[in-house]
């Protein structure tokens, strides 16, 4: 081994490594959430990279720091798949929130911002609660949580990825909100 490949193939490797390992994690990511296309197409490019990687691993044995490369590639891969992962908010969330005596505001602050919410009256422990629910995608979930935490910072919050839905709850969303391209479709589909 040169003593140039003797540094560029650890970081190579290791860089390698980021990208599949980073794929891996959206992969899985996407399967989850019932995205098998994506999945598919993720996983062909994740396992192509990771023969390419095991084959020159294979071939360069006797170098520890090639080991190294490797196992820091995984771990850097987990962190930056997991940061785009919540970069991209790709799919629907079901978002629950329990409070105890601000429910009026907070079903009407969330409805000016234009999220659809379903509300039921419930007992909790001690006191009777509003349960708020509504489901939207990933992106607005950080509206809906400053919502909350600026009405309620008291409220119990919690959210859960949505693998299917059987609508895509046009009928919630008040159709002012809708954007102009959204509008002339829907037009010119006659709904």
């Amino acid at each position: 081994m040169t003593e140039l490949s003797f540094f560029v193939l650890p970081i190579l490797i290791f860089c390698a490594r980021i990208a599949d390992v980073s794929l891996g994690t959206l992969r899985i990511t996407m399967v989850s959430r019932g995205y098998k296309w994506q999945s598919a197409l993720l996983g062909f490019f994740e396992v192509l990279i990771w023969v390419i990687v095991v084959a020159q691993l294979l071939k360069n044995l006797n170098h520890w720091v090639n080991y190294v490369a490797y196992a820091a590639g995984f771990s850097a891969g987990t962190f930056i798949g997991l940061y785009i992962e919540d970069k991209m908010k790709v799919g629907t969330v079901l978002i629950r929130i329990i409070t105890l005596d601000k429910s009026d505001e907070l079903i009407e602050a969330l409805k000016e911002a234009g999220v659809a919410i379903t509300s039921v009256d419930a007992k909790g422990g001690f006191n009777d609660v509003k349960v708020i629910f509504t489901v939207l995608k990933r992106k607005k979930l950080n509206k809906v949580y400053d919502i909350v935490k600026d009405i309620d910072p008291e409220a119990f919050f919690s959210t859960e990825d949505v693998k299917y839905s059987n609508k895509h709850h046009d009928h919630l969303v008040n159709p002012n909100d809708r954007s102009p391209i959204d509008r002339l479709l829907r037009v010119r589909k006659g709904l």
